[in-house]
């Protein structure tokens, strides 16, 4: 099979363009193509000779958009395929300050929390850095953009199918490649990275360099029932988990930002808000209310409008920074890994 030529670092890429007798100006020239999108085909300011050089070693674009949904509220959902046939989501918002792309880390999730879809066909495997780099370059190139101030993506969250810090190594290069000013050049300011609490890999992303903001599903106040919805919880508890959030804190200067789900019984109470505000008061950190986008092979529900704005109310009157996140997308299969979930069914069908 074929490398990928978006797994390339520039300076990879200068030191194989060096390698087969290129002058090393060729590497920035292809570097800024693959990152606009272009095949090899398509990069008429290089040689032919070239081009056929480097399509026989390398895929320039692994990854391909082959279905699109978008919603009435404006949200597209994407379909990505890869070279070895699997497929990945993406999610496209726009907001008032332009694009956020969504992206996938892994094909299926081995974490199974049970309000989401990506989990339940277990890992299939990691992609590599330059598949997830592909999703935002296709998306991009969907939407017009090119380089620089004609980039039409702004921000990245790493939210979408797999555990991002489970694929450790993947995703900091990847983290690196689409911040590298020579390419894409996202600011890992605009970067926002979600967890559902590996607190190891939350220590070794607070000690890279890379400095993005630092999102943890939390779900619950409470280690044992956060155990009945994220597995991950029997592993590491929530003590260990603000450590690790201190820890980044520390290192990065980032607040960083609790993801909470609200599921109709099992963490929406009066209790649980308390107990947030317990854990929480006087951190610097935000609290990002969820409604449950529900999925028809798990069980939980989610509460009404009504039932989000008192939970939100209590932790704001409580002294928490929190907010109830739009829901977007619910009319396209919006949630992790239900367009994946689809597809799979109507190709085993």
């Amino acid at each position: 099979m074929k490398k990928n030529a978006l797994d390339l670092s520039f300076d990879e890429l200068k030191s194989h363009i060096a390698d087969i007798g290129e002058k090393s100006f060729r590497a920035g020239q292809i570097f800024r193509a693959l990152h606009k999108g272009l095949d090899f085909s398509e990069m008429t300011d290089i040689s032919k000779t070239l081009r056929e050089k480097l399509g026989e070693e390398f895929n320039a674009q692994s990854v391909k958009i082959i279905k699109s949904l978008k919603s009435a509220d404006g949200t597209e959902k994407f379909l990505f395929s890869l070279s070895d046939g699997n497929v990945v989501e993406g999610v496209l918002m726009l907001y008032k300050y332009g694009y956020t792309l969504c992206v996938s880390t892994q094909v299926g999730c081995r974490m199974n929390c049970a309000f989401c879809a990506s989990g339940l066909n277990g890992l299939i495997r990691n992609l590599t850095c330059g598949e997830i780099l592909g999703e935002v370059i296709a998306a991009n190139r969907y939407l017009g953009g090119d380089l620089a101030d004609k980039r039409k993506i702004i921000n990245i969250v790493l939210m979408g199918s797999g555990e991002p810090l489970d694929n450790y190594d993947e995703t900091l290069k990847f983290l690196q490649l689409v911040s590298c000013q020579e390419g894409i050049n996202i600011s890992q300011r605009n970067i926002s990275l979600s967890t559902c609490g590996l607190v190891p890999r939350m220590y070794d992303l607070a000690d890279s360099g890379v400095f993005v903001n630092l999102t943890v599903s939390l779900h619950s106040p409470f280690d044992e029932e956060r155990k009945r919805i994220m597995p991950i919880a029997n592993s590491y508890k929530i003590s260990e988990i603000l450590d690790a959030c201190t820890y980044y804190f520390e290192k990065t200067g980032r607040r960083y930002i609790f993801e909470y789900v609200l599921i109709k019984g099992e963490n929406d109470t009066e209790k649980h808000a308390a107990e947030l505000i317990k854990l929480l008061k006087g951190r610097p950190c935000h609290v990002n209310l969820i409604r449950l986008n529900e999925v028809k092979e798990r069980t939980l529900k989610g509460g009404t409008e009504k039932d989000a704005y008192r939970f939100l109310g209590l932790l704001t009157t409580g002294g928490l920074s929190a907010t109830l996140r739009r829901k977007m997308g619910e009319d396209i299969d919006g949630a992790c890994g239900q367009l994946r979930q689809r597809y799979i069914e109507e190709m085993t069908e």
